[in-house]
């Protein structure tokens, strides 16, 4: 099976400045066209945290749903400011995961099993103290997936390719470019880590000029082809 898989860390709906305008945040993600997508801040961040990405809009503007789950408050898209979007034929068959990481500040992941793939969308935390322990619990988590086709994509706010990442050394690490700030990239925070298996057969940011407005990160996307039966 050939899939796009995508990543985008929101920023709430509000741009670099303001005002909250969620329907960019949608057109970007509509002009990627993903089978699947991993987003980071659809909530509002204070009080019962509301949701910041309106649901209503979603699938009138990009095809996609929201995976079914407990999310974080009744008024919530998502879980600690995370949800996944996939195609509706992909969603009827999806099992999804909710899963608590360490660190200074309350962080969760989210793991899904679709279509033979087990997609874990993530938004690790600021200091790279609690984004060790955080990829080293997601690595154990993986470990015990031996064989099955595995993705850890999302923002991992880590600016360096050479520390930060020892957890991951069984999984194939890719940074598809500059993502972040969006109207000048200049790091690359937001990365896939995936299972040998999964063949991938490009990647990118979706750098745009409404992209570059839509948020302060760019998203990301790979094209993979899952193995066979």
């Amino acid at each position: 099976m050939k899939l796009r898989i995508a990543s985008y860390n929101l920023h709430k709906g509000r741009g670099l400045t303001g005002p909250h305008a969620p329907e960019r945040n949608l057109q970007v993600i509509a002009e990627l066209s993903p089978d699947i997508i991993t987003l980071q801040e659809v909530d509002f961040r204070f009080g019962a945290r509301p949701e910041a990405l309106p649901r209503a809009m979603i699938e009138e503007m990009t095809g996609l749903v929201p995976i079914q789950m407990r999310t974080t408050g009744e008024t919530s898209l998502g879980w600690h400011g995370q949800s996944i979007l996939m195609r509706p034929d992909l969603a009827e068959s999806a099992v999804t995961r909710r899963l608590p990481l360490p660190g200074i500040e309350p962080r969760g992941a989210l793991a899904v099993r679709v279509a033979g793939l087990t997609l874990i969308g993530v938004h690790l935390g600021l200091a790279r103290s609690s984004r060790r322990a955080q990829l080293a619990r997601l690595a154990a988590k993986a470990s015990r997936l031996a064989g099955d086709a595995v993705m850890m994509m999302g923002d991992f706010n880590e600016w360096r390719d050479d520390r930060g990442l020892e957890s991951l050394e069984m999984l194939r690490i890719i940074a598809p470019g500059p993502s972040y700030p969006a109207p000048m990239p200049r790091l690359r925070l937001d990365r896939i880590a995936v299972s040998h298996c999964i063949e991938i057969r490009a990647t990118g940011v979706g750098d745009s000029p409404l992209a570059r407005q839509a948020s302060d990160h760019l998203p990301i996307w790979a094209d993979i082809t899952l193995p066979g039966e």
